[in-house]
């Protein structure tokens, strides 16, 4: 158990590692939000949760760090080649996820070099030996249409930063344009695949989905807010469990997976903090900053509502690890009796065996 009464007080505004010393994992989805992308886009709020649960069943589970940028869109910056970065790395998959939410697709120029460049360029990849650093880029038209950043110069960008940048080419009736893609992501290491935006699986539905949701909503409760970011960041956390059910019944359970995995972390909960930083003094808090059934509360009963808040979240997280294990296998079994699909794979179907093939290459198995 956590001291949560140490001599060493360390700010509470500090940004953290949510698993210091752990294999570093950094993501960077680059997604053409041009007119003929709804499909993508729709996919990508879908199984974005899939996608980082795989990341989440590592053993031991590594430090994950998630960006997103959208180009091919009028709406944004003619001066940066209508490339914008949504959000940069961070741990805070749920503030990826509604900026995800808020992608419209808005028809442009769809500059593959440019929005890759600005992924290498502009974040601040890990830098630590060993770790996974992937950029998948996603879209279609041709991927060398931008004149003024050279396809070369990435790849030797990429190279540089240890960086695999892996393309998705979107087919929309234009075959001849795929294989600049392929030759693009083949020459900075990493793999190609064509996707149906447009392809949705069956709807599989499990004894477990039920109890799951049930979860889901009852591990909200454990998390304890603190500032302004505490309260802005328990409502989004609301939020992206509505998002993520608009979106599918199977994101939602998705998402609920992920939210009882060590890789789910937000830094405005005052449990998850004190994980990533067992020095911190609750003592350190001003009364204001606290949720209100604590501002009242004396050092030792600050303490004892954490304890036990945290406990909570531990048998909820056990109960839903469980469940969601028991979904997965469910869901395995039920997909080997579809029909086989000889045609394009699905989002999450490229993006989720491309990382079990590259995270296999820094020693990192996905089971």
């Amino acid at each position: 158990m956590f001291n949560l009464m140490p001599v060493l007080a360390l700010a509470f505004s500090q940004a953290v590692d949510p698993r210091p010393g752990a294999k570093q994992v950094d993501l960077a989805i680059c997604l053409d939000t041009s007119n003929s992308m709804d499909g993508l886009i729709d996919s990508a709020k879908v199984k974005l949760w899939r996608v980082v649960n795989d990341l989440a069943r590592i053993d031991p589970a590594p430090s994950l760090r998630v960006a997103l940028f959208s180009y091919g869109n009028n709406a944004n910056d003619p001066s940066k080649g209508w490339v914008r970065q949504e959000i940069g790395l961070t741990h805070d998959i749920d503030e990826v996820y509604r900026k995800l939410f808020e992608l419209r697709t808005n028809g442009g120029n769809e500059f593959v070099a440019r929005v890759c460049r600005d992924a290498l360029v502009d974040l601040k990849w890990s830098e630590q030996k060993g770790s996974l650093k992937i950029v998948f880029v996603c879209g279609n038209e041709p991927a060398d249409q931008d004149k003024e950043v050279g396809l070369p110069s990435v790849v030797n960008l990429a190279k540089k930063k240890d960086v695999v940048v892996n393309t998705i080419y979107c087919q929309y009736g234009r075959p001849d344009e795929e294989s600049g893609w392929k030759l693009f992501s083949g020459m900075c290491g990493g793999k190609h695949a064509v996707i149906d935006q447009n392809k949705k699986r069956p709807v599989i539905d499990t004894p477990f989905d039920k109890d799951i949701r049930d979860l889901s909503g009852r591990i909200n409760d454990t998390y304890v807010p603190f500032g302004a970011a505490g309260r802005a960041g328990k409502e989004n956390q609301a939020k992206q469990d509505n998002n993520a059910l608009q979106a599918a019944p199977g994101a939602a359970l998705d998402r609920g997976g992920f939210k009882a995995s060590g890789l789910y972390f937000n830094e405005w909960d005052l449990i998850d903090k004190l994980k990533a930083n067992p020095k911190l003094d609750l003592r350190s808090l001003k009364a204001e900053d606290l949720p209100s059934e604590m501002r009242e509360m004396s050092a030792e009963q600050r303490e004892a509502h954490v304890r036990k808040k945290m406990a909570e979240r531990v048998e909820i997280q056990g109960k839903m690890s469980d469940l969601t294990a028991r979904r997965a296998k469910f869901i395995e079994e039920a997909e080997k009796k579809l029909p086989a699909d000889a045609g394009e794979k699905s989002f999450d179907e490229a993006v989720r065996a491309m990382l079990r093939e590259q995270a296999a290459a820094k020693e990192m198995r996905i089971p």
